[in-house]
Formats: C-alpha cells, structure tokens, sequence
C-alpha cells in the first residue's frame, strides 16, 4: 500500500504500477477491496480544502478530504451538501464519495453528486493530470468529464482534486410518517406524494416485516413548515414525528443494515418496486427505497446470489458493502461506451476493469 500526500506523488506511483486500486477510508468495502498483485493507493494523506467561495457557493477540495470535514466547514456559512452524502459518520472521503457516485434520501429533490460536482482534476493511466469542468457555476468548458467519473469506480483514473457547488441550508425541517399494513397500500401514498406538487426534500419507503412505513421530509421556513406538514398527513394518513433527525441519519449511515451483512444498490424507478419487493419477500433481506430513483437491499449471504435476481428483472446493482470479485451485477448496459472511455484515459489498462 502507497499512500501519496501531493498530487506530484500519486502521478509516480501510477507510472510505477502495473495494476492499481484506489482506496480512500474504506466506507464502502466492497469498492475498494484490491485485486491480487495490485498496488493499493490509499489517498488519506492527500487531504485538506483548497478554496472555498461561500459568496460564490462553491468550494475545491482534494479528494482524500473527509466529507464531515467539508460538511464542517460549509456550516459555518449555513451553506451544505443537499444531497445527504452517506457514511460520512464512517469518515467517506470526496473521492470515493464522486468515485462510488452515492447519494442519500436528499437526491430525490435536489439531485445527487452527479448534478453538485462542478469540476475535476485526476491522474490517468499514462500518469498525466486530466482537467474537467471548472470552478464556477456558469461552465461550459467542454465535454463534461466530471460527470463521467460520478459513478467511475476508480476504472479511469485517480481522482486527486474536486470542485463542488453548494446550497444555502434550510432553517428548519420536518417529517411525517405514516405506517401501512400492506405494501400495495403503502405505495398508493408513495405514488401519490411522488406526483403531487408539493416540495418535498426526502421520501422514503420501509418494508418491515409486519408493516411498510412512509417517511416524508420538507425543509424551510419554520412558520411555513406546519401546513406543508398537515398537506402530507392529509395525503398520507400520516403523523408528524417529534424528532427525526435520528431517522434521517440511520439511512443516511445505513445504521439499519445488520453487522456481517452485504449492502447493494439497485437503482430503479417508483414503478419497478413492486416487481422487486415480489421476488424479495421471501427472501432474508432489508430494503429501502427512495423516491429519488434507488433502492438499497441489504442481505445475509453472499451478494453474488442476488446476480440472477435483479438481471432477470433487467435491473443493475451495485455491490457497496460485502465480498464479491465484481461489485457490479445484474443487469449490464453501456459497456461498450465505457470500455471506449476507458481506453481513452487508461490505454495501459492499470485500472480496474468493471
């Protein structure tokens, strides 16, 4: 294991490498377990922000940086990350965060890190440095790189540097939650809220063992908050929860997936969760759906054994936490297109091939 502290440093050690795994703080196994014979980079030590516009609502960090460490800073100026970034508690750091391309419930109104990342700097296969993006809002330099490594997998390069916009924190929030006896009931009300003209930042749905729970979150003003509140009661048959920061964190840190088991995520819109949840029920697994386009299912065995289940259903996954020799399965599409990228930045193949 290397672990480079300048940027400098990290374009020697991938013109030194045959093979190589990226790793930050290791929140998400699963991504960054090494192959055999590769040469473990870890980025911790390259860390610290490098320029922060509060006025400008931007800020460039290098990609070893702890997220808590940019979430800390941005409060400062009441500014954050709307789209709820995860295991942040677990020390994820900037790059894996873009690299694994994760987002928390906060996606479904705001986008995720896809739509916040502004502009990149990473070191290719050849062990130069790739510019992408910029450093303001306004930025039409180009074919947008940045976006193509949101999700890369460390498959084209090392991240070292990243450029962020950020969002003016709402003042306060609320939350409803409203518990149904059968999932089709449950899905009625998610259904129905997803449709609704109403700004809603979070909603989430819960499959329990003897019930199905519906979490809605709205952030604003807090003489605004209560009738936005009673709106979504009325839709839901819900109530307004006392404290729900707790609720937020635990699937923001994915608290609810038991200690040993396997975390995937299967992106997928409201309309195929029934399709899902009908080959899972029988199954021993957790789930969680957002209404920003994922779910996530935790398993007791191997992950693996979820392959043939969600290609059937021609839905991918992704493997987060848990042993598997691919992280990616399920349902492949865009490959060609990748393989053509990758090849363009990595010709001498040193990073993995996902």
């Amino acid at each position: 294991m290397i672990q480079p502290a300048t940027i400098d440093e990290v374009q020697t050690v991938v013109r030194a490498s045959t093979r190589i795994t990226i790793r930050g703080r290791g929140t998400k196994p699963a991504l960054s377990t090494p192959a055999n014979g590769a040469t473990v980079v870890d980025l911790t030590a390259l860390s610290g922000i490098v320029e922060y516009n509060p006025g400008e609502y931007t800020f460039t960090a290098l990609a070893g940086t702890r997220v808590a460490e940019i979430q800390a800073a941005l409060a400062k100026h009441g500014q954050y990350l709307p789209f709820d970034p995860p295991f942040v508690e677990r020390g994820a750091t900037l790059g894996g965060m873009v690299a694994a391309g994760l987002s928390g419930p906060g996606r479904y109104r705001y986008g995720g890190v896809r739509d916040f990342i502004l502009g990149v700097r990473f070191v290719d296969g050849r062990g130069e440095i790739v510019r992408g993006g910029g450093k303001v809002v306004k930025n039409s330099a180009g074919f947008d790189i940045p976006k193509l490594m949101v999700g890369s997998l460390g498959s084209f390069g090392v991240l070292v540097e990243l450029t962020f916009k950020v969002f003016p924190k709402s003042p306060a929030h609320i939350t409803v939650r409203a518990e149904y006896t059968t999932l089709a009931d449950a899905l009625d009300s998610f259904y129905r809220l997803y449709t609704a003209r109403i700004e809603i930042d979070s909603l989430d749905l819960v499959p329990r063992p003897d019930s199905v729970e519906l979490l809605v979150r709205l952030a604003g003003l807090p003489e605004a908050l209560p009738a936005r509140a009673e709106r979504i009661r009325n839709l839901s048959g819900g109530e307004v929860l006392a404290e729900d920061e707790a609720v937020w964190r635990e699937a923001r840190e994915f608290a609810w997936v038991r200690e040993g088991w396997s975390l995937i995520k299967v992106p997928l819109t409201p309309k195929r969760i029934p399709d899902l949840e009908s080959r899972l029920g029988s199954t021993q697994t957790l789930r969680r759906y957002s209404a920003g386009c994922v779910g996530w299912v935790a398993v007791a065995d191997s992950p693996e054994n979820m392959d043939g289940l969600l290609a059937s259903l021609a839905l991918p996954g992704l493997v987060v936490i848990g042993s598997t020799p691919n992280p990616r399965i399920g349902y492949r599409n865009g490959q060609t297109f990748e393989s053509r990228i990758k090849l363009t930045f990595d010709p001498p193949n040193r990073f993995p091939n996902l």
